[in-house]
């Protein structure tokens, strides 16, 4: 069963204590007593004895209690004392593990358990972190890989916040490259410029630098989660879960659970980002993704190093991820697919479960028994216990391999996590059955038709435009594949972001700025160039339609930065004609995150109220990098007095911000053998 709240504190206390050991060892504290307890034993006993001049006759030594030891002695206690005071008011998840520790550890199971005792109605309150980026050899799975970690730890902390509250986070980047760090589905707005967008929002933070992340979880409540938005980076390491409590959080959830945990699903590389990067845009690859050859759970997996000779592997300390729930309530599980890749379909042997929240908005429930969830999306599920309890039951996450480009031979496609209500005797390992009903073999979305949110919002009857994107991968003479949105492909530049340009035009009174001010909406093609960079802009509060055609063979999980937007149509094939008749508008879902199946079309609908400056781009790593990005500038007219904070400005002005940044186009012109 999960240890209770005294037991998790009594191991706290006891790493804690352990670093202090480990410290006294180190300074030599430790030694000197043992050189003592071996002195006393091991020495004749005048060797215990000073001489008295006077009298001629032995007397005890007693130096040994000098004011020296006393100080030693106190020393230790005080420094005891703090380090477990330390322990306790550390923010949850970064417990044991000190900021730019050279051994990098997975993290502890119980660090993605939310607290039981959380209390919903705390005032809105800042919560501070401190995090050090580093590289780290780690074998999550039991291959060894260079890992680009937080604090030495994968994967990366949960924050816990309420709806409301500060988010403080201190970045201090000591890896080769540079970093940034987005926030998932958070609507930042009034603070555009911590969306952690490189290109886009901001530069690089370069190695050696340091940035501070400051916003406010205003608005909006569920389950998120937080990556590096530099190049591929995110595939490294660089990932973890941010959860967001509502005030009403137990009403808005229509099932009552008693536990609450996260399951963080993740394909695995073995190589850097970087390599698989150049590989994958090199010519002649034609859009063939790189397989990833394993997954992981909340960061484990165990893998059998016969089957990876070529690998650097040793397995023998690794586990599954292993939950243990109680067998007498509910539970809730906040599903994200933090990977860069594959489509996950999720199951629990012999249990159906109740869909209760979909990236940040509660749902009424609707039952199913196994999960497609696609890059960068949440689901929560309630788990109820079964009546007929067998104890251990399989958790069963499947990568949809059918979307795979080719054949990787060192493959593992599923990845299993252990259930535990109970233990039958000293077992771990289940005895319970597969669904029978054959696995979708497509990626493309859960069936979400049927969700509606807990909150109902009406889609607006009528929108200001529609934009229509087409989206696909083209090959140039003497060039690598590259994806398009119309005529499009992105290439940021990392020097200057588009908020920064957009600023200084409104400042500089530059009409290609300022002339799109007296329209609505539109494409700005006169301060941009559409050939690299699609840039939609509005001014005042517009609803926009936005209709994808994927003309690709790949899914494509389209993800928009600042907002969320209503889901209202999704199809294989060409949309109808008659598209737009008949739209069930009352309440459709809510989401952040929506994918255009392969050959298919999404049709999405947002109202641009946000100011700022928002990405619009496929959440499959490759494809981003490859060019399938756009930006919104929604609410132009707000950001005219705006000024980026001197901290993000100087960003820029830093040396080394281009260090792990994409190949560009010409690293392969007139040739196909680099």
């Amino acid at each position: 069963m999960e240890p209770s709240g005294d037991h998790r504190r009594s191991a706290r206390i006891r790493t804690a204590q352990e670093r202090v050991e480990d410290e006294e060892e180190r300074f030599g504290l430790l030694a000197d007593d043992q050189q003592d307890e071996k002195y006393s034993e091991d020495s004749d006993a005048d060797d215990h004895l000073d001489w008295n001049q006077e009298t001629d006759t032995p007397v005890p030594r007693t130096w040994r209690a000098s004011w020296f030891r006393i100080v030693v002695v106190a020393t230790l206690v005080a420094w005891t004392l703090g380090l477990i005071v330390h322990s306790f008011l550390s923010p949850r998840g970064d417990e044991g593990q000190t900021a730019g520790s050279s051994v990098a550890q997975l993290r502890p199971e119980e660090d993605y358990i939310l607290d039981s005792k959380w209390n919903f109605t705390t005032p809105a309150m800042t919560r501070e972190y401190d995090w050090t980026i580093s590289e780290h050899d780690l074998n999550p799975d039991g291959v060894y890989r260079r890992m680009i970690l937080i604090n030495g730890m994968f994967p990366g902390p949960l924050i816990e916040c309420n709806e409301g509250d500060e988010i403080v986070v201190h970045v201090h980047n000591k890896a080769s490259n540079a970093t940034s760090i987005h926030w998932h589905g958070m609507y930042q707005n009034g603070t555009n410029w911590m969306d952690g967008t490189v290109g886009i929002t901001q530069c690089p933070i370069a190695p050696g630098q340091s940035f501070t992340y400051r916003f406010r979880t205003s608005g909006q409540s569920g389950t998120y989660y937080y990556h590096s938005h530099m190049s591929v980076q995110a595939s490294d390491g660089l990932v973890g879960p941010l959860v967001i409590h509502s005030k009403n959080e137990k009403e808005l959830q229509k099932i009552e659970y008693g536990e609450d945990r996260i399951v963080m699903l993740s394909d695995h590389y073995y190589d850097l980002s970087s390599a698989l990067l150049t590989q994958y845009l090199s010519p002649d690859q034609e859009n063939s993704e790189p397989v990833p050859p394993s997954a992981v759970i909340n960061g484990r997996n165990v893998r059998d190093c016969d089957d990876l000779p070529n690998r650097e592997c040793d397995s023998t300390n690794r586990t599954r991820s292993l939950f243990d729930l109680p067998s007498d309530k509910p539970t809730r599980l906040r599903i994200i697919n933090a990977g860069a890749f594959a489509e996950f379909s999720l199951q629990i042997d012999e249990h159906e479960f109740s869909v209760t929240e979909v990236d940040g908005t509660d749902v009424h429930p609707q039952s199913i028994h196994r999960l497609n969830i696609n890059p960068a999306q949440r689901y929560s599920i309630i788990l109820t216990p079964p009546t007929q309890n067998k104890g251990l039951y399989w958790i069963r996450a499947r990568m949809i391999t059918h979307c795979f480009a080719y054949d990787n031979p060192e493959l593992s496609p599923e990845v299993h996590a252990i259930l535990r209500y109970w233990a039958p005797g000293d077992s771990l390992t289940p005895e319970t059955h597969d669904w029978p009903e054959i696995i979708d073999v497509e990626c493309r979305d859960l069936n979400t038709t049927s969700l509606a949110p807990v909150v109902p919002i009406p889609a607006p009857a009528h929108a200001s435009d529609t934009l229509y994107l087409r989206s696909n991968f083209e090959i140039g003479d003497w060039r690598l594949s590259r994806g398009f949105l119309n005529a499009s492909s992105y290439r940021p530049n990392l020097a200057s972001p588009t908020l920064s340009r957009v600023l200084a035009g409104f400042a500089a009174n530059d009409l290609n700025f300022t002339y799109f001010l007296s329209h609505t909406h539109g494409l700005n093609t006169a301060a941009f160039d559409p050939a690299r960079e699609l840039v939609y802009q509005t001014t005042g509060v517009q609803t926009i339609d936005v209709l994808v055609q994927n003309m690709d063979d790949g899914n494509h999980p389209f993800h928009l930065h600042g907002y969320k937007f209503w889901v209202l149509a999704q199809g294989h094939g060409y949309p109808p004609r008659d598209l737009m008749e008949g739209l069930e508008l009352g309440n459709p879902l809510r989401r952040d995150t929506a994918s255009v199946e392969a050959f298919g079309w999404t049709l999405i609908r947002f109202v641009a109220d946000n100011p700022g400056v928002w990405a619009f781009h496929c959440h499959i790593s490759w494809h981003s990098e490859a060019g399938l990005v756009m930006q919104f500038v929604t609410r132009a007219d707000q950001m005219g007095a705006w000024k980026v904070p001197d901290d993000v400005d100087s960003l820029c002005k830093a040396p080394g911000i281009e260090k792990g940044k994409g190949p560009d186009d010409d690293v392969w012109v007139g040739s196909f053998d680099r």
